[in-house]
C-alpha cells in the first residue's frame, strides 16, 4: 500500500536550549529525564504518534518528558540531531548517510517508510520536458536532502553534473516559491509542498523515480542509542502502531496530514495513498543498503563527503537495528 509525507517549517532552538540537551543527552531510559524526538510532514507515522500521544502515554510512569520540534527537511533535522536539540530525527537515508561520512555522530535506527517524495518539478508552460533540458539552468535545491540528492542522480544518468546547472539553495518552501515567482527554472520539489503545487499552480513533474528516493528513516546519536534503548524502544514500538493504524485507517491518516501541513485533503490524499510505501520494516534492510550503494558514489563525485573512504566506512556502520529487530520480534 502506498502511502507519503512531507515537509515542515522549522522550529528554531535557541543556543542555550541545544547545549541544555545536549548536557544531559535527553536520557530518559531511568526514572525521570527527557525525549525530544521530531515530527515532520515528509513523515506520516510522526503525525499519528505525535496525534495519539503514544509515546506520552508509555513513558508517563518513568516522569519523562516528551517534547515535539518539526523539522523543515532532513538538514534541518540532522543540524538538530548534532546539536543535541532533539534525540531522534526524521530524515532521508542519504541524508544520514552524508552526515555520518561527514562526521555526524548518529546511526540509523529503523525505517518509517519508501517514499516517492521527491521529483524534479518545472512550472506549467516551461518549454523543458527532460533532465538533459537542464544544462545551464538554475534550480532550487535543498542541500543535504533526499530531492538535492535525487537531482544529483538525475543528472548523471543524463550524463550531466552539478558543474552543468547552478543550484540555488533553498528550504523547500522557499524552493517552491522561487519556481512559482520565476527565480529558478526548476526545483528539486518534496511532497507534500509539490502535490500542493501541482494542485494550485499546474506546476509538472519532468523526471520522477522512486528507486532515487533513498527511504525514510530514524536516527540517533550513538551516546543516546548506547544510553536510552528503553526508551528507543518505546519510540519504535509506537512508531509500528502508527503504521498498522495508517493502513487500516487511511481516510483518518488524510485527515491528519491536511491537518497538520495545511493541506487541501485531495492533496493530502494523493500524498498519502499514492507516494510512499509504508507497509515495510521497521528494520532497514538489503533494498535501502543497495539505494546507498548507487548513491554514495555520486555523493564522492560531486564532493558531498569528504572521501570516498569516509562514505564507505559511514555506510558500513550506519545501521544500529538491534532495537528495531526487537521491536519486531514483539
Amino acid at each position: 500500500m502506498f502511502i507519503s509525507t512531507r515537509i515542515a517549517l522549522i522550529t528554531a532552538a535557541s543556543g542555550a536550549t541545544a547545549l541544555m540537551l545536549a548536557a544531559c543527552g535527553g536520557s530518559s531510559s531511568g526514572d525521570g529525564g527527557s525525549l525530544t524526538l521530531d515530527y515532520a510532514y515528509y513523515n506520516p507515522l510522526s503525525l499519528v504518534v505525535k496525534d495519539q500521544r503514544c509515546i506520552e502515554d508509555a513513558l508517563a510512569e518513568r516522569g519523562t518528558s516528551v517534547e515535539w520540534v518539526l523539522s523543515a527537511g532532513s538538514n534541518k533535522a540532522n543540524e538538530n540531531l548534532n546539536a543535541g536539540v532533539i534525540d531522534i530525527g526524521s530524515t532521508a537515508g542519504a541524508a544520514a548517510l552524508a552526515a555520518r561520512a561527514n562526521g555526524a555522530d548518529i546511526k540509523t535506527i529503523a525505517t518509517f517508510s519508501q517514499p516517492e517524495w521527491a521529483a524534479v518539478v518545472v512550472p506549467a508552460d516551461s518549454s523543458i520536458t527532460s533532465i538533459a533540458d537542464l544544462k545551464g539552468a538554475r534550480i532550487a535545491a535543498t542541500k543535504g536532502t533526499d530531492p538535492y540528492f535525487f537531482l544529483l542522480q538525475a543528472l548523471n544518468e543524463a550524463g550531466l553534473s552539478e558543474s552543468d546547472i547552478e543550484i540555488i539553495n533553498l528550504q523547500h518552501s522557499d524552493g517552491q516559491a522561487a519556481l512559482a515567482r520565476g527565480d529558478v527554472e526548476a526545483w528539486a520539489g518534496l511532497d507534500p509542498i509539490m502535490a500542493q503545487a501541482e494542485a494550485n499552480d499546474g506546476v509538472r513533474l519532468i523526471y520522477r523515480n522512486i528507486d532515487f528516493n533513498s527511504y525514510g528513516v530514524l536516527n540517533a546519536r550513538e551516546n543516546f542509542i548506547t544510553q536510552s534503548p528503553d526508551t528507543i524502544e518505546v519510540v519504535l514500538s509506537c512508531y509500528q502502531k502508527a503504521r498498522a493504524w495508517i493502513l487500516a485507517n487511511p481516510d483518518q491518516a488524510v485527515d491528519i496530514l491536511a491537518a497538520e501541513a495545511s493541506l487541501d485533503p485531495d492533496v493530502a490524499r494523493i500524498v498519502l495513498t499514492e507516494r510512499t510505501v509504508i507497509d515495510l520494516s521497521l528494520t532497514p534492510t538489503a533494498a535501502q543498503r543497495a539505494v546507498l550503494d548507487a548513491i554514495w558514489p555520486i555523493l564522492v563525485a560531486e564532493g558531498q563527503v569528504r572521501s570516498e573512504a569516509d562514505v564507505i566506512a559511514a555506510l558500513e556502520t550506519l545501521y544500529a537495528v538491534d532495537i528495531a529487530n526487537k521491536v519486531n520480534a514483539q
